[in-house]
């Protein structure tokens, strides 16, 4: 037991709630929502939700309104009858993505109390460090004074990739694939199939054999659809096509899998290891994309990387949220055998490194993981209560009516 070990005695005493607006130019999405839990021991861990369908601010009284019920007075140890108690609230048991992404976060902070109990990073808790360091990549990211848009103009991606590169990333992603609808999957048209197969030429042209390229989509497409778009990225041999179908069907998904050589990989909308094991079942995914702000938390991310080992499926944490996730992602990656990369917001700097006592360590392409107690980082809680979130809008948006 490392020094601070403060037994199971300890107890959750009280939680906190955090709605901090993501200044421009909001690379993360327009908010993150942080959960501070303390014990009666006085140790706090944090953790944050992702993407919740609802006001942010509801989401806060979600938070304190669960940790009331199920987690008030409890063991931080106790993560699975936490877990359990909360998963089948409300005679539930099923993966509901609200409750689930209030749950992460509940249960990413006790782990965080967990780790500074014991005085060992998380990692080291759930099987210790196989990676010393961890590759990252980025999405190609617009810059002040840009006279086009990068998510458009592969030619602007292209120079953009070139400044990337010259930092140390070894991997991108982009997304040309056009708008997202309430109304998908469907039938790309001609004019996106043809922009994605140009920003797939031009990027491989750009960057050679020096980076990965990342192909994003979000959900656009039927399987035939994304069959169609995949036969014309192949040439330029992308590390995946991302989520190409929305995520209620994983036989669909399979479909694709099938028919490409492109890997497919997945799962920023899905939680619990039950929505995984169907992936796993039909062979939808050859890339985990869990995102620990709503897939049920640290243990259940490492159960699902556990299953995915034993069918030699990688995982590549999501991250388009705030810092904590990103720290929670890197306590996974560092002690997941089959890590294959990790999302950033760039390098972790900006509003991302502003909001934490210290920043992510990242170097030429690299996260290295921190050794500090728990999840690694602390929430500057000065900045956090300078940047209220004050809106109404959601983290992210699909379009409400069908594209053509």
């Amino acid at each position: 037991m490392g020094l601070g070990w403060k037994g199971p005695g300890m107890k959750l005493k009280d939680v906190e709630t955090f709605v901090v607006g993501n200044p421009p130019p909001h690379f993360g999405g327009r908010y993150f929502l942080f959960v501070k839990l303390t014990t009666d021991t006085g140790i706090t861990g944090l953790g944050e939700a992702y993407c919740l369908p609802f006001s942010p601010h509801l989401g806060a009284k979600l938070i304190e309104d669960v940790f009331a019920r199920y987690a008030a007075g409890l063991d931080p140890h106790r993560i699975e009858t936490l877990w359990r108690r909360v998963y089948s609230a409300g005679f539930t048991q099923h993966p509901d993505l609200t409750l689930m992404g209030v749950l992460s976060a509940l249960e990413m902070a006790c782990w965080d109390i967990i780790g500074k109990a014991a005085g060992q990073p998380v990692h080291q808790l759930l099987g210790g460090r196989v990676h010393e360091r961890l590759r990252t990549y980025t999405y190609i990211y617009p810059r002040p004074g840009d006279q086009t848009d990068v998510y458009h103009d592969p030619d602007l991606a292209a120079v953009r990739a070139a400044e990337y590169l010259a930092q140390g990333y070894t991997a991108l992603k982009f997304d040309p694939a056009g708008p997202y609808s309430a109304f998908d999957g469907r039938q790309l048209n001609l004019e996106a199939l043809a922009l994605s197969e140009r920003f797939a030429k031009t990027l491989r042209e750009a960057v050679g054999d020096r980076a990965d390229l990342l192909f994003g989509t979000h959900g656009q497409m039927t399987a035939a659809g994304a069959i169609r778009l995949a036969k014309r990225l192949e040439p330029y041999d992308p590390l995946w096509l991302e989520e190409p179908l929305p995520p209620d069907a994983p036989e669909e998904m399979a479909k694709v899998a099938r028919a490409t050589s492109i890997p497919i990989a997945t799962g920023e909308r899905l939680a619990t290891k039950y929505d995984f094991a169907r992936l796993l079942a039909a062979g939808s995914a050859a890339i985990f994309q869990m995102n620990l702000g709503r897939v049920g938390g640290l243990l259940e991310a490492k159960k699902i990387a556990g299953m995915a080992e034993a069918h030699h499926v990688q995982i590549a944490p999501h991250l388009y949220c705030g810092p904590v996730v990103g720290a929670a992602n890197i306590q996974l990656a560092a002690c997941s055998p089959n890590f294959l990369i990790l999302e950033g917001i760039e390098d972790f700097g900006g509003f991302h490194a502003e909001i934490l006592q210290k920043p992510i360590q990242w170097q030429e392409g690299f996260v290295i993981p921190s050794t500090e107690p728990g999840l690694g980082v602390e929430l500057n809680e000065v900045v956090a209560r300078a940047h209220p979130y004050q809106d109404q809008a959601l983290h992210l948006d699909m379009a409400k009516d069908p594209v053509f």
